[in-house]
């Protein structure tokens, strides 16, 4: 029977009193089922992100009364209002959320405030409400990223965690495809509310999950969980002898040698916040830069893909949306290239996947005039540049992980008491929202002033120069002979 502790139980995510074991526990705490949990509440983020694409023009002349001369730049700032509420909330959160108790709680405010951010973007009739709206979605898809990323952590063995990572790359990817085409479907046939209609019923579905979802720690409270819980002494790192140089596999832990080498962190940080500390941790912030990188090579295509297929092949908007099907298709082998990073580390793949990407990048100036094998050639470049990206996608998410792991092994303490991997994912998605601030004024100022071709060859120098940093810092660090380096020693 279902008690009064067992309520509180459910309601906290922490055993109260004498409650009994919660139905299907070993299922409900699995890895498959939080992954499943987790990647369904990425893609609901998502999908009610972009699923709005379509009708907007519509909220905002037809309800908010926007004139059409004015349209271009309300569009352009509902579109960023989302990505500056993500990277402000995102480094608070994730702060809440390793001084939080549970996870659970913070994703269910989480999922709070995207429900109402919905219904304030179904039912608004003015730019500030739909303005609010939109920038509480930023808020909630914040929470969503660096709470769930944190249980993904807590909950799966760090060999495993770049191929759970990839299932994260995967489900975002299919939520910015799905959710344009299925809005731009379901408005045209159903109209305005049948879109946010859709939006409920996932949002409904998210809920269930979330509240069936039992974390590992709170399983453990009843039985020993069916699988391992993480742990950070999963490995152990072994120097080498000889002076060749050698990368030291990222899901390990410091050498004595790395311990003692390791310079104690200044006095005025060691109040702050462990976020603070982590942006003193040359790996974290190459990984930033990465991410970085990765989202403003993204965003750069929404500013001007459409338009220029537009132009140069006479393609209507259907034709414009589909064409983003060749970026999204590669990132369904993301929990591969993630398992890829598991098995042999995360530096050569993501150095393969920068560096691969440039000569894509310059390679784009060449389709210039409407033929079927100019639109061929665009296909089969947009699909390489979708390979590359995920690439790379999936072992930043996962190295974040590690160094937050190896500066708390070395640091003992300085991460706080339950360690900061939220912080971490929320300084990882910070990088994420400025790409996607900065990535449609990079492509947009670049080809209005120096065209299509001046736009490929920047975005892929950027990826060139991030190349060098990932092979150097990515995935621990290079040691040389007679020089030992820590990844983790503070700038």
């Amino acid at each position: 029977m279902f008690c009064k502790d067992d309520f509180y139980t459910f309601l906290y995510g922490q055993k109260v009193g004498n409650s009994e074991a919660p139905l299907f526990l070993n299922i409900r705490s699995s890895n498959a089922f939080i992954i499943t949990t987790i990647s369904i509440a990425i893609f609901t983020d998502i999908f009610l992100y972009s699923v709005v694409v379509p009708v907007l023009p519509f909220a905002l002349t037809g309800r908010a009364g926007v004139k059409e001369e004015d349209l271009q730049r309300w569009t352009s700032i509902f579109l960023s209002v989302y990505g500056a509420a993500l990277a402000v909330g995102s480094p608070i959160f994730g702060w809440f959320a390793d001084k939080s108790s549970s996870r659970r709680i913070p994703l269910l405010l989480g999922l709070l405030a995207l429900g109402g951010a919905t219904a304030m973007l179904c039912v608004g009739s003015s730019l500030p409400v739909l303005i609010a709206g939109r920038a509480l979605q930023g808020l909630s898809a914040a929470v969503v990223w660096t709470v769930g990323l944190a249980l993904l952590s807590d909950s799966i063995e760090r060999e495993k965690l770049g191929a759970a990572m990839g299932y994260m790359a995967a489900a975002t990817s299919i939520g910015s495809l799905a959710g344009p085409l299925l809005g731009g479907v379901v408005y045209a046939n159903a109209g305005y509310y049948a879109v946010f209609s859709m939006g409920f019923a996932i949002i409904g579905l998210d809920i269930f999950l979330r509240l069936m979802l039992v974390e590992k720690s709170l399983a453990q409270q009843w039985s020993p969980p069916t699988e391992n819980p993480v742990s950070l002494d999963s490995s152990v790192i072994r120097d080498s002898s000889g002076g060749e140089m050698q990368a030291v596999p990222a899901t390990t832990v410091p050498t004595e040698s790395e311990k003692t080498s390791a310079k104690p962190l200044p006095k005025w940080t060691q109040h702050m916040p462990p976020l603070i500390t982590l942006l003193r941790v040359p790996r974290v912030l190459v990984a930033m830069f990465g991410c970085f990188v990765e989202s403003t090579s993204l965003a750069s295509f929404d500013s001007v893909l459409p338009l220029y297929v537009k132009d140069t092949f006479h393609w209507t908007s259907s034709g414009a949306g589909l064409i983003f099907i060749s970026l999204v298709i590669p990132a369904l082998f993301s929990p591969v290239f993630g398992g890829i990073s598991d098995k042999f580390g995360s530096r050569f793949i993501t150095t393969i996947g920068l560096l691969g990407a440039v000569p894509f990048w310059v390679l784009l100036r060449f389709v210039d005039h409407d033929s079927i094998g100019q639109k061929v050639l665009l296909a089969a470049l947009l699909v390489f540049i979708g390979l590359c990206i995920s690439l790379v996608m999936a072992p930043l998410m996962a190295d974040i992980d590690h160094a937050v792991a190896l500066e708390e092994k070395k640091r003992p303490g300085s991460m706080g008491k339950r360690g900061a991997a939220a912080q971490g994912f929320g300084l990882f998605n910070l990088a994420y929202a400025l790409g996607t601030l900065i990535g449609p004024l990079w492509a947009g100022f670049v080809v209005q002033n120096g065209g299509w071709g001046t736009m490929g060859w920047s975005l892929g120098l950027l990826n060139g120069v991030c190349a060098i940093t990932a092979f150097a810092w990515t995935g621990s660090r290079i040691m040389l002979k007679g020089k030992e380096r820590s990844e983790g020693a503070v700038v």
